[in-house]
């Protein structure tokens, strides 16, 4: 018979790409992993692996239990949802990806509230960005992630994870003091001539970003690129850069910038996703009522005002 945790160690092989990347995510050595392979193949009675310079590839008979092993670890995962929901305390641990905003307005409250409603439940928060998250979250590092859609600007999907929406809030020009910056700015044309802070290149923010200022009819000047929204907020307070921002980033924050409404009124979507066959674990339906509830709660109090 197969061995399940061998054929976990051959998928992991064909998500990450090498040995050395199975070795640090599943913590084991490399040697250990090519060990349990070659054992895999015995078992299988098939070659499963070939070198190809100093990678390895997977063969066709790989693939197909690859496959398999997909199939297996959703049973698996399913009987033990349904184990834990045959509990009368919820129990666990959760380990969460959630992007940087999310961090910062949602997770303070959340862990508060989920720390009195279900002591038992142990939360892990990591920092990600959304697009690496929700593949993180598929290959099974995080159970739930936290991730953003810009408008028009799909994020991933993945057939094996489900989607959730959250919250949603409005992106705004965002625009230093008028002392700052001389005459009033009103438009996103009017910042034309000025300097620009966004994410670094590959971020949905970027992208959506870098295309509302095109369709305005210019060219946005970049001289600032910083994946750490707190540090684009100093930059616009203090008059050195502009940006385009979600308005989740000034939940429990005032602001001396100046927060301008864009044609359309466009929105960013906030959403959950975790594994169908891990969505009725009752630790991830804890986490989810926590998270809807906070984000409930702050959505009322977010209307940010316009400049």
């Amino acid at each position: 018979m197969l061995d399940v945790r061998r054929l976990r160690l051959l998928r992991e092989l064909k998500i990450r790409g090498t040995l050395a990347e199975v070795a640090e995510a599943l913590q084991y050595s490399p040697s250990s992993v090519s060990q349990q392979l070659a054992l895999l193949e015995k078992e299988a009675g098939v070659e499963l692996l070939r070198k190809t310079g100093r990678r390895v590839q997977l063969t066709p008979q790989a693939e197909v239990l690859v496959a398999h092993t997909a199939q297996l670890l959703e049973t698996l995962e399913q009987a033990e949802a349904d184990l834990a929901a045959s509990l009368t305390t919820v129990t666990g641990t959760v380990r969460m990806a959630v992007f940087q905003s999310a961090a910062l307005a949602l997770m303070p409250d959340a862990l508060t509230r989920m720390a009195a409603s279900y002591p038992e439940v142990r939360v892990e928060m990591t920092q990600r960005e959304p697009e690496t998250a929700l593949h993180e979250t598929w290959a099974r590092d995080f159970d739930l992630v936290i991730a953003e859609q810009y408008p028009g600007h799909a994020a991933p999907r993945y057939a094996e994870l489900d989607r959730v929406a959250l919250t949603s809030d409005a992106i705004r020009l965002a625009v230093p003091p008028r002392s700052a910056v001389g005459p009033d700015i009103t438009s996103l044309a009017d910042t034309a001539e000025l300097a620009w802070v966004m994410e670094p290149r590959g971020a949905a923010s970027r992208h959506w970003a870098e295309q509302a200022c095109r369709s305005a009819g210019f060219e946005p000047d970049v001289r600032f690129e910083t994946a750490d929204l707190q540090a684009q907020i100093r930059l616009i307070e203090s008059g050195n850069a502009v940006a385009l921002m979600p308005d989740l980033v000034w939940t429990g924050r005032g602001t001396t910038a100046l927060l301008i409404d864009l044609p359309g009124d466009p929105h960013r979507t906030v959403f959950t996703s975790v594994r169908r066959s891990s969505a009725k674990r009752p630790a991830i339906l804890a986490a989810r009522e926590i998270l809807a509830e906070t984000s409930a709660s702050i959505g009322r109090a977010v209307a940010a005002p316009a400049g």
